[in-house]
């Protein structure tokens, strides 16, 4: 039997990059898949329905199961179509991977609104409005004797863990999604949902050019390695993984470790009396990510 086989998946920007990477080897473990793409550019600019549908193709191609969605994941109606697409096309809904996504880079002091809103709006919403509506059915599911083993896959970011600079509006946006995992993780595991985050090292249309590769740096870096990890995640094998962000890559599966306390400065109700100590406190911690490029940058 195959690792998800008969399992019904909604993946989101599922037409080009790492989303078509998630759909193609979901169906080719088994699962049923509905392809959800606008076809809009990098920067979240126009449409075309023909991306999705050339990965349902694809599927179909290798006789597997899927269908095209169009919607937008970051509208709360069309997030709503989403999910009621796939209960009505294949009877249920066990796996959503959240990984519709743009960039708008810029220095924050030229950033305008429209550069923020509209990444934190794609990114952030749409996975808290897939989300929403997919554990909506799976908590009436629970309530109704029919516990389900359900995935929720959330797309975060080393920018968001790690804070590249240029990009405000991204790295917020992608660390609000690994908290927002954690969270929903505790949440809904009462209804027999897992939640997990992965932050891909991947080569795709979002990252050609930021820099020169090796051609192993490139062969690490397909989105096939952060596929494998989501498939395995979204198969009943993995049912007590949850809460967890995964750093993705050829070179291993890292699991991130949440904020750890540092030095604690003694609490002073002065104003005067707190620099000395608190300048010790900061000395004796560890810098935040990113300040010490050469301990996280590629290999």
């Amino acid at each position: 039997m195959k690792l998800v086989e008969g399992r019904v998946a909604i993946v989101t920007g599922a037409g080009r990059g790492l989303g078509r990477a998630h759909a193609l080897m979901l169906a080719k473990h088994g699962a049923k898949v509905v392809v959800n793409d606008l076809g809009a550019s990098a920067a979240g600019i126009g449409t075309d329905a023909s991306p999705a549908q050339d990965v349902v193709d694809e599927i179909k191609a290798m006789g597997g199961e899927a269908v095209v969605n169009g919607g937008n994941a970051a509208s709360f109606t069309d997030a709503k179509g989403m999910v009621e697409q796939a209960m009505d096309t294949f009877g249920n809904l066990d796996i959503v991977i959240n990984n519709a996504g743009i960039l708008r880079d810029r220095m924050m002091v030229n950033m305008t609104e429209e550069e923020w809103d509209s990444v934190v709006t794609v990114h952030l919403k749409s996975t808290f409005s897939v989300s929403h509506h997919a554990a909506n059915i799976w908590r009436s599911q629970s309530k109704a004797g029919t516990q389900p083993d359900a995935r929720i896959i959330n797309t975060s970011s080393h920018s968001g863990l790690y804070c590249n600079i240029g990009q405000a509006n991204y790295a917020a946006a992608k660390a609000g999604i690994a908290s927002f995992s954690i969270v929903t993780a505790r949440e809904l595991q009462r209804y027999g949902v897992t939640v997990n985050a992965l932050c891909p090292r991947a080569t795709t249309r979002m990252t050609e050019g930021l820099r020169e590769w090796s051609e192993e740096a490139l062969n690490n870096r397909k989105p096939d390695w952060t596929a494998a990890l989501a498939t395995y995640l979204a198969s009943p094998d993995a049912k007590d993984i949850s809460g967890r962000v995964f750093e993705t890559w050829g070179y291993g599966f890292t699991i991130a470790e949440s904020w750890q306390h540092g030095d604690t400065a003694p609490a002073s109700l002065d104003p005067n009396e707190i620099g000395e100590g608190l300048k010790v406190a900061i000395g004796n911690s560890k810098k935040n990510a990113g300040l010490n490029l050469g301990e996280w940058l590629d290999p």
